[in-house]
Formats: C-alpha cells, sequence, structure tokens
C-alpha cells in the first residue's frame, strides 16, 4: 500500500476523510519519524500504533469468560477462545489470570459477589418482613437479570470448582438462601426452618431459571412474572413430613439389562459425578464390567454415547406429558398429574436429568441443535397446556412459568437429596404446581 493509500485507509477507519480524523489519531498515540502535509498525509511509509490497554480489561475478560463458560461449559472453552473475544492473545490474558481455572473461580465467584452485594441488609432495609422478603427477591431478580447470559455459571459449572472454592461458593449461595429463609420465616411463623429453607431454595430456582432459557421479555416484564411466580412458591402449603416412611431405593441394575443400558446408566452416573470431560470411555466400559473396545461395539464414541442418552430423557419426558393427558379431562387436572410424574421421573433418574441440562454443550453442533429443538417442542407442549389450564397467560409468560417449574424440581431435589419418599416427592410436587397454577 502507498503512503497516500496508507493515510486514507487510516483516515476511514478512524470514522471519515477529514484532517481533523487525522489529528485524533495522533494525539491519541499514533507516533511517526516524518511530518504530516497539508493534506493529512504522512511523510515517512512506516506508522506505528501504539495500543493502550483499557483500564477494564480485567472487566472485560471476566464477562467473556462468563459468557463463554455459561454457553459452552468448562472444559470445551480454551483460555485462546476468550483471548480473541476480548481481542487479545492468550499469553496477554495470562498477564492477568494465572491459570484457565483461576479466570474460572473468579467468573464463578463474581456473579455470587454481585448477588450477595445486591441482598446486603445494608442495602436492603425493609423492617417490615414481607417487604423485606420482596425487596430481597427483587434484589435477587434484577441482578439476575443483568447477568442472564452469564447466570448459569454457578448453577451448573461450579461443580468444577476444587477444594476451598466449592465451600466458598457454598457458603456464599447458603448466605444467599438465608436472607430470604430467615424474613420469610417472620412472615409465616408456622414454617420450620428447614421448610423456609426449601421455599427459598425453590423462590431463587424460579429467578435463576430466566438464565436457562433466551426467551424474549422487557427486564421489566421478566420482573414482574419471575417475582410472582417466587411469591407462589414462598405461599405454598407444604404437606407434613412423614417421619417412619423409608426413602425408595434406587433402580440398580435389573438382570434383564441389555448391556446398552448397563452402558447409558453407567455413563450417566460417572457423567453426573465427575463431568463430561472427566470421565473416559475406559472408565465406563470398567463400570459396566467390559473392556474398552467392547463399549464401541454399541456407541461409536463418548460423545454418541452422551447423545443416546439425551434423546432417551426426550422419550421419557414426551412419554410422560402423554401419560398425564391420557389420564386427565381436564386442563389443571393434565398439569397436576403432569407435575407429579415429572418430579417422580426426575427423582428416579436425577443424575440423567442433571447431565441432561448441564452437559448438552459437549455434544457436537449439529446434534446439539436438533436436541435443542426438541427441548423447545417439549416447553411449548408444557406452555399450551398451560394457557388451556390458564387462558389469561400471554404466550411468552406460559414459557417463562414452564421453565421455572421444571428448574424447581431438580434444585429443590437437589437441597433433598432427591429423597424419594412419598412425602417428599409429593412435596416438591406442590411446589412445582404452585408455580404454574397459583
Amino acid at each position: 500500500m502507498s503512503v497516500k493509500g496508507r493515510g486514507n485507509f487510516l483516515n476511514r477507519r478512524a470514522g471519515g476523510g477529514h484532517a481533523l480524523s487525522w489529528f485524533l489519531l495522533l494525539a491519541s498515540g499514533f507516533s511517526s519519524g516524518g511530518a504530516v502535509t497539508d493534506g493529512g498525509v504522512v511523510a515517512e511509509a512506516e506508522v506505528t500504533v501504539k495500543r493502550r490497554r483499557p483500564r477494564n480489561r480485567k472487566a472485560q475478560i471476566l464477562t467473556a469468560a462468563a459468557e463463554a463458560f455459561s454457553e459452552r461449559g468448562y472444559h470445551p472453552v480454551g483460555i485462546d477462545d476468550i483471548a480473541a473475544t476480548v481481542g487479545i492473545s492468550g499469553p496477554a490474558l495470562y498477564r492477568h489470570f494465572p491459570t484457565k481455572y483461576a479466570l474460572f473461580v473468579h467468573t464463578v465467584m463474581r456473579l455470587a459477589d454481585q448477588l450477595l452485594a445486591a441482598t446486603d441488609p445494608a442495602v436492603v432495609t425493609e423492617g417490615d418482613p414481607k417487604a423485606r422478603v420482596e425487596a430481597m427477591i427483587t434484589a435477587i431478580i434484577r441482578t439476575t437479570i443483568d447477568n442472564r447470559r452469564t447466570g448459569g455459571l454457578y448453577r451448573w459449572e461450579g461443580r468444577y470448582l476444587m477444594g476451598e472454592d466449592k465451600t466458598s461458593l457454598r457458603d456464599k449461595l447458603y448466605t444467599l438462601h438465608g436472607r430470604v429463609a430467615e424474613p420469610l420465616r417472620r412472615v409465616r411463623p408456622a414454617l420450620t426452618e428447614a421448610d423456609a429453607a426449601l421455599l427459598a431454595t425453590g423462590a431463587i430456582s424460579v429467578v435463576a431459571s430466566v438464565t436457562a432459557h433466551r426467551t424474549a421479555l422487557s427486564a421489566k416484564q421478566i420482573e414482574v412474572t419471575v417475582l410472582d411466580a417466587a411469591w407462589s412458591v414462598l405461599r405454598t402449603d407444604l404437606p407434613e413430613i412423614s417421619t417412619d416412611e423409608p426413602g425408595a431405593e434406587r433402580v440398580g441394575e435389573r438382570a434383564g439389562d441389555s448391556k446398552r443400558e448397563v452402558l447409558l446408566r453407567e455413563s450417566m452416573q460417572l457423567f453426573y459425578q465427575h463431568g463430561y470431560h472427566d470421565v473416559s470411555i475406559e472408565d465406563i466400559g470398567a463400570a459396566a464390567g467390559i473392556n474398552a473396545s467392547s463399549v464401541y461395539r454399541h456407541f461409536s464414541s463418548k460423545a454418541d454415547l452422551l447423545a443416546a442418552a439425551f434423546h432417551r430423557a426426550n422419550e421419557r419426558l414426551i412419554a410422560t406429558l402423554d401419560e398425564a393427558l391420557e389420564v386427565s379431562t381436564e386442563p389443571e387436572a393434565a398439569i397436576a398429574t403432569l407435575c407429579r410424574l415429572y418430579t417422580e421421573l426426575t427423582f428416579r433418574q436425577s443424575e440423567l436429568v442433571a447431565v441432561y441440562f448441564a452437559e448438552i454443550g459437549n455434544l457436537p453442533a449439529d446434534q446439539r441443535s436438533g436436541l435443542r429443538n426438541v427441548q423447545r417442542q417439549n416447553i411449548e407442549q408444557w406452555a399450551r397446556l398451560l394457557r388451556d389450564a390458564r387462558p389469561e397467560l400471554p404466550v411468552v409468560t406460559s414459557r417463562f412459568l414452564v421453565h421455572a417449574a421444571l428448574g424447581i424440581v431438580f434444585d429443590v431435589g437437589r437441597a433433598v437429596r432427591f429423597d424419594r419418599s412419598d412425602t417428599t416427592v409429593t412435596r416438591v410436587t406442590s411446589v412445582m404446581t404452585s408455580v404454574l397454577l397459583s
């Protein structure tokens, strides 16, 4: 490129073809050994650019990392991917964070710290218990909306934290839940400490559900919808706990199971415990009692095995919906039945459901796209049934409520360790039903 051509190119990049643009560029960091002519052309052939590091570079990196980890998961994201998003090199990123894990810890803790800052008692000063609960939930909602693209990070990817980092996140979330449960017990004095904690977990799960989908709605409408759903949870009357009812045994291997079924079940258990990337074909084979080469007789790859499990999960969700519609004549009854069946399915197959939500980013793009389409179809079927029961609901609102209801079963189920006793399943079902039919 000629000297004049280079000068014109830089002028265009500066936003116009004026000599003033040249001046602004020179004043902000361009240097040259030559002079500038009246036409704005540098007399020397070489123009060098001194790039200044933005003062908020670290914040830019954390935001890019949080979005990448939340969208694709911890393992598939590389340092170079994050660096490219910010517009720097991998080595430049390491000046701010020594390892990918260190960056990951910062991103997870950053969101948790924002939630704690928003609900700090010094900030939320309402004295009336009901007003205090509402202020706490509203603060959590607004912070989550601001972080909607990254808010699912601690919900699913926080399991990759280690040692003290995992303990620290758990303590932060325990504090957050306590800030809702404590004033709730003053609003509802008859609640036990455990029941208040369960309902607080459910309400916060409703808020967190907005990070699991991209359904479009204004921030104000999201706040109103989610706050109303959260109050539906907090007002739920939980059935009494039966102290003499044994929990149901977890289903183990059955004599008639095919080797393919055993591989699917054992792989889900391993993926749930260790994460997809930390489990090898050899691990799966050993858990199923066969060698690695024998696994390949049933599945061509680990990703193929994961996809098969996801398709199985979708089949069971569809079967659950069909069963609810078959045994019910009214929409409200169908929803109540569907909530019970879905809760039972989630508690019976908790590892599969957890992997289904957390590991879909590890599928090849074409398979991931297909499964996401099936997920959307399932959500739409639930939402259509909900609108049959509540005709006043807008279409988008019904989708938000379905996402909230599905998420609450897993989040509250995890809190009660997926105890499959009838009483626990009934209590969780009642919370799910409250979100949809309140």
